[in-house]
């Protein structure tokens, strides 16, 4: 499995999406930016909390694009994985896997 082509075909189907439902897509964006800028909360650890949301929803792409801005925000190999163990905590075996999933994505990423 490659992340990237994970990445390059959510991003295209987003595209798709987005150029049938501009004003969705649009607001969407709009959300996402909003969520994840710095305030009390950094990026970063934001952008783990959306990671770990990944995780847990079992979402492949989500597991790739927010390991993908984790990185970008700084996070570490460390913090991924301490973020896998919250997740497997509270969600078990299925978090396990999914977890490993992301592990691999940010090797890939930082390869």
């Amino acid at each position: 499995m490659s992340w990237t082509d994970v990445l390059n075909e959510a991003q295209n189907g987003m595209e798709t999406f987005g150029a049938a439902q501009a004003a969705t897509a649009e607001g969407f964006g709009k959300l996402h930016e909003a969520s994840i800028a710095e305030g009390k909360i950094s990026a970063k650890n934001k952008e783990l909390m959306a990671l770990a949301l990944g995780i847990a929803k079992q979402c492949v792409d989500c597991i790739g694009f927010h390991v993908k801005a984790s990185i970008d925000a700084g996070a570490s190999r460390e913090e991924i994985e301490e973020t896998v163990g919250v997740c497997i905590l509270m969600g078990g075996g299925p978090s396990y896997m999914y977890g490993v999933k992301a592990l691999q994505a940010y090797d890939e990423f930082t390869a």
